[in-house]
């Protein structure tokens, strides 16, 4: 959520799509079904041995969702992450460990661990925050051993889960509040109990199909009486409707069984269409604490503070009318609203005389989605208290929170107080605000080292003071009641939404991530939980807000084109750290240019200065953005209006084949090309589904006329996965990866080097095609069930990059892959080039009795046919047999991992090899590891299949680190 000016942005007009949604949301049968066959693709899958190497980055972590804390000891939590999944810590933060990676779906809402009984752990499913990127949970689930293994436990189509309680008195009673579906209605939503510890399940709290529950708490000291808060918000790709009648608060006193609304009518708490969501708290003595979003009208300004000139006057000034006022008042209007410089009262006022412009324009300049949502007047963060169990509420404090929740109060909304003294109050929002007067008054306890967004707080009973609390920044402990924090960010749970490279050696990545700005770093980094290094963290940061896109100029790598939310974009120096905005601004008496959330850019590989920009139209620049043309018409179906940008486009790629080749998508379905620079377009949709996301074209390595799209359905609920190839140019498409698992697609690219090889990225994980994209396969060893949400190839390292969103960054060498032909995958055995191998005296030598040998450790890569053992030996020539061993392996690549030792049985015979090589050569000496290295030389590797005796053999060698290459 986002907490900067927006500059420029994007008008929605009213032209309107259908009210429904044009296809079904996917059912939790056909989802569950998508999740066998994704077991099926992993059992069948050829690459399942290649490792997915995390590389970070972690110092700004991502975004909290619940902590739940061992009450007795409470440096033993858990955290949960909004799409990174669930961690556990039993070093009060000092390091985690993930339990939840390897399920359907990783996102999370809440989470409930009884500790009394056994240490159960319930997790609710899908992120209840109803952001952009809140992906879509699978119901509950349960782990009865503390991790290790996992059962679900039903209610698959609540989707996303904003509350879980247990009973403390019944681990077989728990309790769940469920938003329900993101994007469309459905009837699974509200709250739902178990006696059977989750077997069944009862729906006791239903408003209607757009309705859900928000939050729900028992009463300390009596679980019979609970309160429960309803949450009407219907959110659709260009709009959010935040607030409604069914919102409201509810309350229990027979253990969920039945419910009576005690909000609204004359109870003191605001009631009908403008009441959003409400978090709650409750003490043992019956009071009851709601934190509302108050999406009414806020009142009008004092008499005498109005401002001179406003948008509603200028709606309806006459050309005469608007001459008579005041230019310093008109100038002052112009400034502040972020008017280009050029435009001055007195040449505003020529216009209008002029009958260039009517002074409407000056309302339309400004006037766009964002303004729907940034410049909405409402009531906003509110906090009421009832000392009579839910029967009358009064609001605590005079004026507003300003600053707590601006305008989108869907994103916070929890509050926590201590049940030791009713009067000291924590609200969860934009910051953490802290009261010690019931409410009345309130500090803030945000910091330096903290992260806004809080989402998540836990207060330690037994320890006042020491809180420890979940954002967009990841987790902080305080034992001074929030005086001053400690970050604990060693899980690599960063939400990215792009990744690029650049060509140093080694090269770098670069991404924008979720809230957390733009990063780049080293490819070589290695992530451990345990990081730790003197100097400065090795991932550096270019610019703050929503970090979106980034492109670099090959020719330097230090020019790099990057920027925040819609379209806000910066040519940047690194070396200088100077940063030039450079996005294209529309003219006055023209509408504002659309903008997407993540707005996509290009820089030209035929001549890096030229840049490409899309909004809801293509601008090029050919002097690195220092100004634009405006080329094309609108390319999208024109917009819609509502609060949330829309119309817009969200992916554009320029053929590596062809300067001027030239591929757009938009966020309502429309897919055009451009064969002569951006001048002219052709639509090209024939064949593709209507209505959804274009989340990729790319526009193949190999073939002009080639062109990948992908389309998602996650904004209608609707997790069919779409991938297209076209041959001609998009007049005509052809469906690909018909056996993919219902997930919607984020990204497709070709690989540079093996036009047979296309990769995809979904909403739940990463796979691969052999084939041209007929028939995909998992390739996620090492990555969990996470958002694949962009994903590049770097022609030179041979590594796929991926970006997740919410588990950071990994790699993979991609070289192994690119060899794979038809005539090399028909043969049974095939050893893969072996890269050579320095030798170095130190292996095995223990420079302290405290630290371990410097051990060497190499990956040799082979391909079987078949799942089969083999046989792998070591020879110093044709005959000389000095090592070897037995394994198993998968059908496709598999790898050998030799430690280069060899045993004491081939001392001897070794040994005098050895010398025979090499006259002058001394002996090697068992080191003081106990093992025996080979020294340098060329050896060869023999590969047989026990089964049917077939094998192969290569070359590698081991070079002296000591001489000159």
């Amino acid at each position: 959520m986002k907490h900067i000016i927006l500059i420029i942005t994007s008008f929605l007009i009213t032209i309107h799509l259908p009210a429904q949604n044009p296809v079904s949301p996917t059912s939790s049968k056909e989802r569950q079904e998508g999740w066998l066959r994704k077991k099926q693709l992993a059992e069948n899958t050829l690459l399942g041995n290649i490792p997915l190497k995390n590389i970070g980055p972690t110092i700004m972590s991502g975004r909290v969702t619940d902590i739940d804390v061992n009450p007795d000891d409470p440096t033993h939590f858990y955290v949960a992450y909004a799409s990174g999944g669930l961690w556990k810590t039993e070093n009060n933060g000092t390091s985690f460990h993930p339990v939840f990676d390897h399920e359907l779906v990783i996102t999370i809402g809440d989470i409930a661990v009884d500790w009394k009984h056994g240490e159960v752990i319930w997790v609710g499913t899908g992120e209840c925050n109803s952001s952009r990127s809140s992906y879509s949970g699978m119901g509950v689930f349960v782990s009865r051993d503390k991790g290790k293994t996992w059962t679900s436990a039903g209610l698959e189509e609540t989707h996303h889960i904003s509350r879980i309680i247990t009973d403390p008195d019944d681990p077989n009673s728990v309790y769940v509040a469920a938003v329900g579906h993101l994007y469309s209605p459905n009837t699974e939503r509200g709250v739902f109990k178990t006696t059977d510890g989750g077997k069944t399940w009862k729906k006791t709290l239903y408003i209607d199909d757009n309705t859900g529950a928000i939050d729900l708490v028992l009463q300390p000291g009596n679980s019979k009486i609970i309160y429960a808060s309803s949450w009407q918000r219907t959110r659709r790709a260009w709009n959010f409707e935040e607030s409604g009648k069914g919102s409201g608060i509810w309350r229990s006193s027979d253990g969920g069984q039945t419910w009576k609304k005690v909000s609204g009518g004359n109870s003191g708490f605001p009631d009908g269409d403008g009441v959003g969501r409400i978090g709650l708290a409750a003490t043992s003595g019956g009071i009851v604490y709601a934190f509302l979003d108050n999406q009414f009208q806020s009142p009008p300004k004092e008499k005498g503070k109005e401002e001179k000139i406003t948008r509603d006057l200028l709606r309806t000034i006459t050309a005469a009318d608007f001459e008579k006022l005041s230019n310093d008042d008109l100038e002052k209007f112009l400034r502040e609203n972020d008017f280009p410089e050029k435009h001055k009262a007195k040449s505003v006022k020529e216009s209008v005389r002029n009958g260039k412009l009517k002074p409407i324009a000056l309302v339309e300049y400004l006037e766009d989605a964002n303004s729907l949502l940034f410049n909405t007047k409402i009531t906003g963060a509110e906090l009421y208290r009832s000392d009579d169990g839910g029967q009358s509420w009064k609001k605590t404090h005079n004026g507003a929170l300003d600053g707590m929740y601006y305008t989108y109060g869907y994103y916070f909304g929890n509050i926590r107080v201590a049940d030791t003294d009713p009067e000291k109050v924590y609200l969860v929002g934009f910051v953490i605000l802290y009261s010690k007067d019931g409410g009345k008054t309130f500090t803030s306890l945000n910091r330096d080292n903290t992260h806004v967004d809080y989402h998540a707080l836990e207060l330690d009973p037994k320890k006042t003071g020491h809180l420890i609390c979940g954002n967009d920044g990841g987790v902080n402990i305080s034992y001074d009641n929030g005086e001053t924090w400690i970050k604990c960010n060693s899980p690599a749970v960063g939400q990215f939404y792009s990744v690029n490279y650049d060509f140093n050696t080694p090269y770098n990545v670069y991404g924008g991530l979720q809230d957390n700005g733009v990063w780049y770093g080293p490819s070589t980094y290695k992530y451990s939980p345990a990081w730790h290094q003197e100097g400065e963290y090795p991932y550096k940061s270019l610019m703050g807000g929503d970090g979106m896109q980034v492109m670099t100029d090959p020719r330097n790598n230090n020019t790099v084109y990057t920027g925040y939310q819609f379209g806000n974009y910066f040519r940047i120096d690194k070396t200088t750290r100077d940063a030039v905005y450079i996005t294209p601004v529309h003219e006055l008496g023209e509408r504002p240019y659309r903008w997407n959330w993540e707005s996509p850019i290009w820089l030209s590989v035929h001549n890096p200065d030229i840049l490409y920009m899309g909004s809801n139209r293509f601008h090029r620049s050919f002097n690195q953005g220092k100004d634009f043309q405006t080329l094309s018409p609108d390319l999208t179906a024109g917009g819609k209006k509502g609060d949330v940008s829309f119309g817009t486009l969200t992916t554009l790629h320029e053929s590596p084949l062809r300067f001027g080749l030239i591929y757009t998508g938009s966020d309502d379905g429309l897919v055009h090309v451009s064969k002569d620079g951006g001048y002219t377009w052709t639509r090209i949709v024939n064949g593709l589904p209507a209505n959804m996301w274009v989340s990729q074209v790319w526009a193949s390595s190999h073939k002009e006329s080639r062109v990948y799209c992908s389309l998602s359905g996650y904004r209608w609920d609707h997790f069919v996965p779409y991938v297209y190839v076209s041959e001609d140019y998009g007049t005509t498409w052809k469906r690909l990866g018909a056996g993919l698992p219902a997930e919607p697609v984020n990204v497709v690219k070709d690989d540079p080097a093996n036009e047979k090889i296309i990769y995809i990225g979904t909403d739940n994980g990463f796979y691969v095609s052999l084939d041209g994209g007929n028939v995909f396969m998992s390739m996620m060893n090492g990555l969990p069930h996470v958002a694949v949400h962009d994903l590049a190839i770097h022609p030179v390292a041979k590594e796929v990059i991926l970006a997740t969103h919410g588990r950071s960054l990994y790699t993979a060498d991609v070289s192994i892959l690119q060899q794979l032909n038809d005539s090399l995958m028909a043969l049974p055995l095939r050893i893969f080039s072996i890269a050579g191998t320095r030798w170095r005296p130190q292996w095995g030598k223990i420079p302290n009795v405290y630290d371990t040998p410097d051990t060497p450790l190499v990956h040799i890569p082979f391909w079987s046919k078949e799942k089969t053992t083999v046989n792998w030996e070591i020879f110093a020539d044709s005959i000389t047999r000095i090592s070897g061993s037995t394994q198993t392996c998968a059908r496709g690549i598999n790898y050998i991992t030799y430690d280069l030792t060899f045993p004491e049985s081939s001392k001897e015979i070794y040994i005098s090899w050895l010398m025979k090589k090499s006259k002058n050569g001394t002996a090697p000496e068992k080191s003081e590891n106990g093992k025996w290295y080979l020294r340098p030389g060329r050896y060869t590797l023999v590969i047989t299949d026990v089964v049917s005796g077939k094998s192969t053999t290569s070359i590698f060698e081991i070079t002296d680190v000591r001489k000159k290459e």
